[in-house]
């Protein structure tokens, strides 16, 4: 035993040493293992008028210096707050918040909850796995994962995820590989690609100081009471109408930022974002061409402009669109998927299948590409492309291939 400790003794230096050198990514915690480590820390809250009627519910995050974070509209209609897991619920005051960041702290001191560790969004990267951790419509805990898919504004960055944001998590913890609290979980777009928000964790800092302040009867949500409308002014009037479906309102919103800063890429995209929700595709064109007037490389902007194309029923355009997109950006499963399924509605069947196959090349999981390449192969009587397609899916699904092959092999 004694030759067991003198030997640690001398290798225990460099042995630590070994292992604060190795990558990020060998230190990085299983799903699973980012769930029970942050689970204790993450809450539900609730919201009470004057007569104890709920007006709002959302999920929380316990800090180190003891409050709870959560979205601002989770309690904005409230004037008594709860906090906590199951059936033990302390009685919380709402310490400070700020309207426009969407973000407030709430204080509870008989609450039982383990404090998350705080990281930084702006050491995020896209492609990092990420977790969102929260309490959908006040029920048990749920976790979902995805990476970072890209990281707007900032800094700190507004953080778009692929994982999947439940409604009524709002207010819930987005972590990092090593379970630290990177973000808010915030709003999501009803039918976009993966198009999921959380509000970066620096914020709260800009929050704990601000008193909160009563709003003008009449004046948007989200509106400054005076002074200069800040970078952030107008993305957190966006997240304020979306959370209230107010597309019409969104749409007035960006067109007083685009006319307010007809130079600015970000209101041209989002007024088109807001087009596109409204079913107005002949606007939303118009909004993301302007946009790409400004800024050309913008893949996200292509993409979309893409889908606008197609509810217009204009699919060349569409492809055009789509090939920008995976001119700069051709690691997009999503985009060589849906260039495929525009393919596929033009009748050109062999593009189809290779760009469908291309897109599951990139994600052998994707469903959308799976089911629109075996919906394909279901109305066509091109045998011969299709065995084609089942010897290139062969190489890296071989299961789903073999699938293909026997739909296509059907009498």
């Amino acid at each position: 035993m004694r030759s067991w400790l003198a030997l640690f003794g001398k290798l225990g230096p460099l042995l630590l040493a070994l292992w604060a050198a190795l990558p990020q990514s060998a230190l990085a915690l299983t799903a699973s293992q980012v769930y029970e480590q942050v689970k204790d820390s993450v809450v539900v809250v609730k919201a009470f008028d004057q007569t104890g009627k709920p007006v709002g519910l959302g999920s929380g995050v316990r800090l180190p210096s003891g409050d709870v974070i959560t979205n601002y509209h989770v309690v904005k209609a409230g004037v008594r707050y709860t906090v906590g897991r199951g059936k033990q619920a302390a009685p919380a005051t709402l310490k400070a918040g700020d309207p426009d960041k969407d973000l407030c702290l709430l204080t509870a001191p008989g609450l039982v909850a383990e404090p998350a560790r705080l990281g930084k969004a702006a050491r995020l990267k896209v492609g990092d796995p990420v977790y969102a951790v929260g309490a959908p419509q006040g029920l048990e805990l749920s976790l979902s994962e995805g990476i970072v898919s890209q990281l707007r504004g900032g800094p700190p960055p507004l953080i778009q995820t692929t994982v999947a944001i439940s409604k009524g998590s709002s207010g819930g913890g987005l972590f990092n590989s090593e379970g630290e609290l990177v973000g808010i979980t915030t709003f999501y777009l009803k039918d976009g690609q993966s198009l999921n928000f959380a509000l970066p964790v620096e914020r709260i800092a800009e929050v704990a100081g601000n008193k909160i302040r009563e709003r003008p009867r009449g004046e948007a949500p989200g509106a400054p009471e005076t002074g200069t409308r800040t970078k952030h002014y107008w993305l957190d009037q966006f997240n304020a109408l979306f959370l209230a479906g107010d597309w019409q309102g969104m749409v007035a919103l960006f067109r007083r930022w685009t006319k307010a800063e007809p130079g600015n890429f970000i209101a041209w995209h989002y007024l088109g974002i807001a087009y596109g929700q409204m079913g107005r595709h002949r606007d939303a064109v118009e909004a993301y061409q302007q946009a790409l007037r400004l800024e050309p490389d913008s893949d996200w902007t292509w993409s979309n402009l893409g889908g606008a194309f197609i509810e217009l029923g204009q699919y060349k355009d569409a492809v055009e669109a789509y090939r920008e997109a995976l001119r700069l950006k051709p690691d997009s499963s999503a985009t060589w998927a849906t260039l495929g399924n525009t393919y596929a509605k033009m009748g050109r069947n062999r593009d189809a299948v290779e760009a469908l196959l291309e897109g599951l090349r990139l994600e052998p999981d994707d469903e959308f590409a799976w089911i629109i390449l075996r919906l394909h192969y279901g109305l066509s009587d091109n045998r011969s492309t299709a065995l084609e397609a089942v010897k290139q899916l062969r190489r890296y699904n071989p299961q789903r291939a073999d699938k293909l092959f026997n739909l296509i092999m059907k009498p």
